[in-house]
């Protein structure tokens, strides 16, 4: 398998996490469970001019070659076969609003065509990427298009950049009612705007990231006390991190530190 991740110049990256290029042509199974990350991905099949919709009872669908995949508070299945020959963009948390005219709450949990986001050019982006020659050209033709599209509109909003400070997976975390006083925005109004802008209530976005500090322990594959990584995780005692972790990855936590793969929120799922 080939890997290469770049992370983008400023000021892409103030909204960019990182562009990804991936070539496995034949992956070690053929589905992989992804865990929710809370951050939304563009992913382009250039292998291939369509992305497999897995299905549990295995009758599989097929999407578009190119999708807006929104931030997730469940797991995914996905096809192994689709990593032939992909191209990627990973958000940061309060990223998207620039890059597309609805909110971010409207793709949490969805695929979305991004010839339905983009337009033609998700088409002509994903022709021009085929076309180059390399990995990392085909990265610098990523970040490319992305600033010349979208250069005009790379700022955020400054509330949702303080509370996303805030909210760190932490055992003394502020409620959600402290943390919007700080704001001087009402709890409500402070709610709707973050999850506007960020895809999940500020709530389900705590939970979620003090689920992937836990993901982060468990693949680093240190031996395990399970009551202190609970502890250390934010959780309130080992029963409530295990219920959470079996709610966002639909694994328990054993089986995932069996089954960990190269990256921690992917895990073999045949």
């Amino acid at each position: 398998m080939y890997y290469l991740e770049r992370a983008p110049a400023s000021p892409l990256n103030r909204c960019v996490r990182m562009l990804c290029y991936a070539r496995a042509p034949q992956g070690a199974y053929r589905r992989e469970r992804v865990l929710p990350t809370g951050n939304t991905q563009v992913i382009l099949n250039l292998a291939r001019d369509f992305i497999v919709d897995c299905a549990e009872d295995e009758n599989d669908g097929r999407l578009s070659p190119s999708l807006i995949v929104g931030a997730r508070s469940v797991y995914e299945v996905v096809d192994t076969s689709d990593m032939a020959d992909l191209a990627g963009v990973v958000f940061e948390p309060g990223g998207l609003a620039p890059f597309v005219s609805d909110s971010a709450d409207r793709f949490s949990n969805r695929f979305v065509a991004l010839g339905d986001v983009w337009g033609s050019a998700a088409a002509a982006l994903r022709d021009r990427l085929r076309e180059l020659p390399t990995p990392r050209a085909k990265l610098r033709g990523l970040e490319d298009f992305l600033l010349e599209k979208f250069m005009g509109r790379l700022s955020r909003n400054r509330v949702v950049d303080f509370a996303l400070s805030r909210l760190d997976p932490a055992p003394a975390i502020s409620t959600v009612k402290e943390l919007a006083r700080s704001t001087g925005w009402s709890e409500r109004r402070f709610s709707q705007v973050f999850r506007e802008q960020v895809g999940f209530p500020p709530k389900v976005w705590f939970r979620i990231q003090r689920f992937q500090r836990a993901v982060r322990r468990l693949h680093a594959g240190a031996e395990i006390r399970w009551a202190e990584l609970a502890l250390d995780c934010g959780y309130y005692d080992q029963s409530h991190f295990a219920n959470e972790f079996r709610a966002f990855s639909g694994i328990d936590a054993t089986s995932y530190a069996a089954r960990r793969s190269r990256w921690p929120s992917h895990v073999a799922a045949d």
